[in-house]
C-alpha cells in the first residue's frame, strides 16, 4: 500500500524557514521521481519542487532559489527546505511521486504552512 506522511509545516513570518519532511511507504523508493506539491485555498494543486531517482531537481519559478528539494533512499524521505518565505507560499503542502500516483487514496494529509506577520 502506497502511503505518504508530511511534516514540518508551521506558522512563520515572511522571510522565514521551514524545512518540510515525507516519509515515505512504497515499494522501489529509490527508482521513482519524487515531488512536492501545494495547494492553496481556492486553488488547483501544483507541483513545486521535483527531484529524480539519479538527476538534479527542478522547481516551478515561483519557488526557484528559495526551496530546495532532497531526498534519502535509505530512509524512504523527501524533504523541501524553504527559505525566504512569502505571504504567497502559504498553502497545504503534499509529497506524491511524479506524475502522482492514479489512486487519489495515495495523497496523505499534508502539512499547513502559513506565512504571515
Amino acid at each position: 500500500q502506497v502511503k505518504f506522511v508530511e511534516s514540518g509545516g508551521g506558522l512563520v513570518q515572511p522571510g522565514g524557514s521551514l524545512r518540510l519532511s515525507c516519509a515515505a511507504s512504497v515499494s522501489a523508493f529509490r527508482l521513482l521521481p519524487m515531488g512536492w506539491y501545494r495547494q492553496a485555498p481556492g486553488k488547483q494543486r501544483e507541483l513545486v519542487a521535483r527531484i529524480p531517482s539519479a538527476s538534479s531537481p527542478t522547481y516551478a519559478d515561483s519557488v526557484t532559489d528559495r526551496f530546495t528539494i532532497s531526498r534519502d533512499n535509505a530512509k524512504k524521505m523527501v524533504y523541501l527546505q524553504m527559505n525566504s518565505l512569502k505571504p504567497e507560499d502559504t498553502a497545504v503542502y503534499y509529497c506524491n511521486r511524479d506524475p502522482p500516483y492514479t489512486n487519489s487514496g495515495t495523497w496523505g494529509q499534508g502539512t499547513q504552512v502559513t506565512v504571515s506577520s
